[in-house]
């Protein structure tokens, strides 16, 4: 388990992106969620692994990239805070009404993070689409459930975020990581 490691998760359009940027900016190590950057690149090359095309090829990709990130930032001190963590992946299949396969599980068992993750609740005053996030309002809502559920079976402990301005909400996180 890495305690320094710290997740937040949520439905799209929540403001976890703009958290982790703010975190960043304040000199915390932050990891960008896969998800997006998977999306980009299959985009430009005319690959399938789309969360709106090849649902499985996606969560592999995932997965794979998730990995690596957690890997990878186990060299680093102090608090990490990843944009998403790899139970994430569960609740997407779960979302898309996928099996979540046994190595996914296995991952997500044995890839630990802090028992503290963060929440960014449904937020429909700052909800947006793009040509990466296709997901509705409804969608965005139900992600949130899922994600939550999917952290609390997993034992984790469930922090969620006001829906206050990021530097406020920044503020908030700082004050919660206690490893």
């Amino acid at each position: 388990m890495s305690d320094h490691f710290f997740v937040v998760t949520g439905g799209p359009g929540a403001g976890k992106t703009s958290l982790i940027t703010e975190l960043s900016r304040r000199g915390f190590h932050t990891i960008p969620e896969s998800g997006r950057a998977i999306i980009r690149e299959e985009m430009v090359s005319g690959g399938d692994a789309l969360p709106w095309a090849d649902h499985m090829a996606y969560a592999e990709r995932m997965l794979e990239r998730d990995l690596r990130a957690y890997e990878d930032a186990q060299a680093l001190s102090g608090p990490v805070i990843f944009d998403r963590g790899i139970p994430d992946i569960m609740g997407y299949l779960t979302l898309c009404g996928l099996p979540v396969p046994p190595h996914v599980a296995a991952a997500a068992k044995a890839a630990r993070y802090n028992a503290r993750v963060f929440l960014t609740p449904y937020w429909d005053e700052i909800f947006t689409q793009d040509t990466e996030r296709k997901q509705t309002r409804a969608e965005a809502e139900v992600t949130c459930a899922v994600m939550r559920e999917t952290y609390i079976a997993l034992g984790y402990e469930i922090t969620e975020l006001p829906r206050i301005e990021v530097e406020w909400r920044a503020d908030f996180v700082v004050k919660q990581l206690v490893w």
